[in-house]
């Protein structure tokens, strides 16, 4: 029995180095054969191997429309042994205007649509090639490129395009490798030939080469001014942000949506989308920001609909005439994917196959030196043909001077090839020209023409030379292909024209809460034992409240659900709550402590709605106190703001607004004493302790209140309010004790 394996070809290596070997292999592959684009022609190779495949079927702009199954079946056959599926979609993304900034490939039937729709069946479309796949593939059969063996063997296949099109950055690229990615933005090619055109330029009129090119970025944005998608949209980011992303080959961009004011009559607007973001399907769009809308999400949107036909047209109602437009649209970029950031990562293959992060400089100059490279290839192949044209003319010149002699041996002479060469000097390829000659074609043969070309192509060939001895001509050459280039897909053409306007970062819009949040009348019931909610309306009658058994009311009042809630507890803290947040008035509520953390132990002394600027007067029942400023008290967590200072056994217990005209303060002990002092005499503070307001023998301070001593002391009955003017007796200094109420003063030591 025969060994399977030659013992010699053994060896002995470690597992994890075997795995590791391997998948470093597998690595290589999908960086190399799969996910990144090549620098000089950016393309993949799938991409590659379609548009060589539909040139080889002779599907030329000018031609007919074949299958794209007999593309496909062609492609996956001979070049691209993987799913028929992923090349089919590979080649409709070629042929999608939304997709590629400028499309290679001319599709018939239905390939797909911005809304996300997919391309029919393969055996439905059709396709040809663009004339920018034509720029792509100039010059392949004038060894302008390298080929190489397809997988099997049978057929050769360009390792890359001679790219007559700056197409790497022009279409962009994106792809996920093994440990790396890719993602360029599509670009203007017009403002591509700009950028390299200064880099040549520069060149020329210093003593730098191409290659060590050191144009700025800062210059180099003036030209490419930004990513120019399909879709169209305003990018809106920073100059500063635009040359640091193309210094470093990796950065962002801010992307928008258009939009544009429509207006209606009687101060009635809507909004209009014209653009969508790059790569943004508009139906999911739509369905995202109509979910938003439902959840109440979106309170200045009333309406969004599509009428779009060829065009974009999303349009938007707001809820409103009073919605400013451009506060709508803010809060909608905020929200929805009408903006979107646009990555930039260069990570390509360069010339020699090894993948790493270029800059834009970098890029532009890879072309350039590319361009030139296919440049002195294609020279050289026309400089062979030229050759090899005027070896055969002279041939054919000698056998005008000598037709009869020529026509003899032909006749005569057994081996008529070797007696050629031997009588008239002449070399293989020149007896083989005559011999193969028809003889229709000799009354054609005239010397005229045939020293006429021959003169044309020594002229030719002379130029030729000369352009490949010397480098300044061939860069004015380069020069020459670009400035064609920028005159067929230039400004002035619809296919080159900018679509994606550039703008400054917009200024920052604060949206107010109240946009935010839809507005409607609640009234806030509290009870005794801390449970809230917010009833819809501005009830009346509140007795109709029902509450948990030995439950009852505590507080109420009337808000709009755009409010904040202002809440005092007794350990001296203040919180604040949006109304909007509040349960609604169906059942009994929450307890407020899963809105705020008020320790056990501790209660709410009153809650109020914020309006901001006001002053309030708050005390314990220490009988300290002090007035703090409305906007101090505002709190932005759950934890609340600590105001008030309290001992382990005090508590707040009061707090007053104070009106713009008070210049007294009244002080009610659980004594029943009353004491009135000027206002002055307490400081404003926004945290402490405060200071004595009343002092008490035994009991506590109940409740405070600042007043206009003109107008009178006024405090809340069973009846209504009762106001006392003659308040001379409880007038004196503060910390005094003070003396018995008045007369008819509540039972509860309270004033409201």
């Amino acid at each position: 029995m025969s060994k399977l394996v030659d013992p010699e070809e053994i060896r002995e290596t470690r597992l994890a180095d075997a795995l590791s070997e391997r998948y470093l292999s597998y690595a290589l592959s999908t960086i190399m054969s799969r996910s990144l684009p090549d620098v000089r022609d950016g393309l993949k190779p799938v991409h590659r191997r379609l548009l060589y495949a539909m040139r080889q079927l002779k599907l030329d702009p000018s031609s007919g429309y074949k299958k794209c199954a007999r593309v496909v079946g062609d492609v996956m056959g001979k070049y691209h042994p993987h799913g028929d599926q992923s090349i089919y979609d590979a080649m409709v993304r070629l042929a999608q205007e939304f997709a590629q900034r400028y499309p290679l490939v001319d599709g018939q039937g239905n390939f797909g649509n911005i809304d996300g729709d997919n391309a029919a069946a393969m055996r439905y479309t059709e396709a040809r090639l663009t004339e920018v796949a034509n720029l792509l593939l100039s010059g392949i059969d004038e060894d302008a490129v390298d080929f190489r063996d397809t997988y099997d063997g049978e057929e050769s296949e360009p390792t890359v395009l001679p790219a007559a099109f700056p197409n790497l950055l022009a279409n962009g690229a994106a792809g996920i490798a093994v440990g790396m990615a890719t993602n360029i933005p599509p670009h203007n090619v017009g403002e591509l030939c700009d950028a390299m055109l200064h880099i040549v330029k520069t060149a020329k009129h210093t003593t730098e080469s191409i290659t060590n090119s050191r144009v700025t970025f800062e210059k180099l944005v003036e030209f490419v001014q930004g990513p120019d998608f399909p879709t169209g949209g305003v990018l809106v980011e920073s100059r500063e942000n635009v040359i640091e992303a193309y210094r470093a080959g990796r950065g962002g961009f801010r992307l928008r949506a258009r939009w544009e004011l429509e207006k209606l009559g009687q101060g009635l607007f809507q909004i209009v989308i014209t653009d969508i973001p790059y790569q943004i399907q508009k139906s999911r769009l739509i369905e995202k920001t109509a979910e938003l809308l439902l959840a109440k999400k979106l309170p200045m949107l009333a309406d969004i609909r599509d009428e779009s036909a060829e065009d974009v047209r999303i349009v938007l109602e707001p809820k409103s005439r009073n919605v400013e437009p451009e506060m709508l649209m803010e809060h909608l970029f905020r929200e929805t994917e009408l903006e979107t950031r646009i990555s930039l990562n260069l990570n390509v293959l360069n010339k020699n196959n090894v993948p790493g992060v270029m800059n834009l400089r970098e890029a532009l100059i890879a072309f350039l030196e590319y361009r030139e490279d296919v440049l002195v290839r294609r020279s050289h192949h026309r400089l062979g043909k030229i050759e090899h044209r005027l070896e055969v003319l002279g041939g054919l010149l000698i056998a005008y001077l000598n037709l009869d002699e020529v026509i003899r041996i032909i006749r005569e002479e057994d081996d008529a090839k070797k007696v050629m060469m031997k009588t008239f000097d002449l070399t293989d390829v020149q007896v083989e020209a005559i011999l193969n000659m028809r003889l229709r074609q000799l009354r054609k043969l005239e010397e005229m023409e045939i020293r006429k070309e021959d003169k044309a192509l020594k002229a030719e060939r002379g130029e030729l030379k000369e352009l490949l001895a010397t480098e300044t001509m061939r860069w004015r050459v380069v020069e020459d292909e670009l400035k064609e280039l920028k005159q067929t897909f230039g400004p002035k053409s619809d296919l080159g024209r900018r679509r994606t306007d550039i703008s400054e970062p917009p200024s920052i819009v604060i949206v107010p809460i109240e946009a935010m949040i839809e507005k409607e009348p609640v009234t806030i019931v509290y009870s005794e034992k801390g449970w809230i909610r917010a009833a819809k309306g501005h009830l009346e009658d509140i007795s109709t409240l029902k509450f948990k058994e030995g439950d009852q009311l505590k507080f109420w009042l009337h808000a709009e659900t755009t409010d904040k809630l202002i809440i005092f507890g007794t350990n001296g803290r203040f919180y604040t709550v949006g109304v909007d947040k509040l349960p609604g008035g169906r059942g009994h509520g929450e307890p407020i402590r899963l809105m705020v953390d008020i320790p056990n132990g501790h209660d709410v002394v009153k809650m109020m709605k914020h309006e901001g600027g006001r002053r309030f007067l708050i005390a314990s029942d220490a009988g300290r106190g002090f007035i703090v400023p409305e906007d101090e008290v505002v709190a932005q967590t759950k934890n609340g703001k600590q105001i008030l200072n309290v001992g382990s056994s005090d508590e707040a217990t009061a707090i007053s607004v104070v009106p713009d005209n008070a210049d007294h303060v009244a002080v009610i002990g659980a004594n029943r004493k009353v004491l009135i002092f000027p206002i002055d005499e307490l400081p404003k503070m926004t945290r402490g302790k405060g200071v004595i307001l009343q002092r008490y023998k035994d009991g506590d301070l109940s409740d405070v209140q600042a007043f206009n001593l003109k107008e009178g002391l006024s405090w809340q009955t069973g009846s209504g309010m009762r106001s006392e003017t003659d308040l001379k007796a409880w007038l004196g200094k503060r910390a005094s004790a003070g003396l018995i109420k008045p007369k008819g003063f509540p039972s509860n030591n309270r004033f409201s």
